[in-house]
């Protein structure tokens, strides 16, 4: 089949945008943890770009897009069988380009998962997860959404993952959360943000990178691009704006971390509608997304789960409204036969179904998490100790800390109390380090 080079130019630029996603996830978490664990955190979206990548390649793409059942793909895709110098999945782009798409997608799913476990994660146990989950969740879920399975059959919306991404990583960061436990001092103590400019270069290269993300699921240089990129500026800006105006109005302030989270998930929500609804829209779906989910992350204080970093709160709510707003708003279909939303003319029966694939994928992925969470956790310990905990596991876990305090701190020559306390951070980090020889 001959290739479109315009296309696949593009195509290869939005991969390499998704991508950048994950390092950028990486940041924005990395900010809003804790000083002793901003490494970790980094590292678990880091560590999720090796396991995915190989669990993609060797079975991932061929049990998400293979011919295979409703539920699951086939096995003719096994290692990229067949693929290369082919261009037989999507016309006019190498089979390759869209394998490799699919597979950023598949990375910062699972990335997006570790920020509701920050501070109390072994590392080891964290890599572990990354594969069972995205073998048993995320290839099937991908799947069933786009792979031809049983909710692209009944006829489900979702352009770039509200439902695949965000409600399967949402879910399965509510799990986690609850099957790890709350931090130690969890609402007695102090949690806040250690470098609030992280969160907020994290969140330049989300918005970023989003537009590979959005735009790039067109799978080509078109006008379906330019409405899904168009879509992604508005509510992004809208639902940043409508996350700050919640916040003056319940805490008399906006914040730069409100400014980060909003985007964020003005960025979630409208990412399984950017192809289908007017740009008007995009605002509306904007504001309130963003003013939804600044009022959901307070629920985890009410339910008493420790969601560190508002994984529920943000992607859960915010990839569930998304979706379920194209029962409403959608306008544009994409393909024959496609039902447009009530505001449009349509029926009842594209929201009963926008509302089925968040239900059916969240529980499917909240029941997978579970059951591997507490498999690991019976067998090789998913929380690390107590001990470790308030030491900090950047160093118990990777013998590394992000800053170094011991000699000069603030413009003024350490102390001898300072000091002693940097030798005692170092005499650990050696520790660790050699073994304890």
């Amino acid at each position: 089949m001959k290739i479109d080079t315009g296309s696949t130019a593009w195509m290869l630029a939005s991969t390499a945008l998704v991508l950048l996603m994950t390092p950028g996830l990486a940041f924005f978490y990395g900010g809003m943890t804790r000083a002793k664990s901003v490494l970790n955190m980094m590292m678990m979206s880091w560590v999720a770009i090796i396991t995915v990548t190989i669990a993609w390649v060797l079975y991932g793409d061929s049990l998400s897009f293979g011919t295979g059942n409703g539920f699951i793909g086939g096995l003719e895709y096994l290692g990229e069988h067949g693929l290369v110098n082919d261009a037989s999945r999507v016309p006019g782009l190498p089979d390759l380009v869209f394998s490799a798409f699919q597979l950023t997608f598949a990375v910062i799913t699972v990335a997006l998962i570790s920020g509701a476990i920050a501070d109390r994660t072994r590392f080891g146990a964290w890599a572990v997860f990354t594969v069972g989950w995205a073998t048993l969740a995320y290839f099937p879920v991908a799947h069933w959404v786009w792979g031809g399975g049983w909710l692209s059959s009944l006829g489900i919306e979702d352009f770039a993952g509200g439902t695949v991404v965000h409600v399967n990583a949402g879910s399965a960061g509510l799990a986690l959360a609850i099957v790890l436990g709350k931090r130690r001092g969890w609402g007695k103590e102090p949690m806040r943000p250690h470098s609030l400019p992280l969160v907020l270069l994290g969140a330049g290269l989300l918005w970023f990178g989003w537009f590979g993300f959005n735009a790039g699921s067109a799978l080509a240089a078109n006008g379906t691009a330019a409405l899904a990129f168009m879509n992604t500026q508005i509510a992004t800006a809208a639902a940043a704006g409508g996350w700050l105006l919640a916040e003056r109005f319940r805490d008399g302030k906006p914040t730069t971390l409100g400014v980060a989270s909003g985007a964020v998930a003005g960025l979630v929500a409208i990412t399984p509608a950017c192809a289908f609804i007017d740009p008007w829209a995009a605002i509306v779906l904007g504001l309130l997304a963003g003013v939804i989910c600044c009022y959901a992350i307070g629920l985890k204080h009410r339910l008493g789960f420790d969601d560190s970093l508002d994984v529920v709160g943000v992607h859960l709510t915010g990839g569930a409204f998304g979706a379920l707003s194209l029962g409403f708003l959608a306008a544009y279909p994409l393909v024959a036969g496609q039902r447009k939303g009530l505001f449009y003319g349509g029926g009842v029966a594209q929201l009963g179904v926008q509302a089925l694939g968040p239900v059916a994928v969240g529980l499917y992925s909240f029941a997978v998490a579970w059951i591997l969470a507490t498999i690991i956790d019976k067998t090789m310990g998913f929380r690390v100790s107590a001990e470790d905990e308030a030491t900090g596991v950047d160093v118990t876990q990777h013998a590394e800390t992000a800053y170094e305090f011991g000699s000069i701190h603030l413009g003024h020559t350490a102390s001898p109390a300072d000091t002693s306390a940097g030798q005692q951070v170092g005499d650990r980090e050696a520790e660790l380090v050699t073994g304890g020889r």
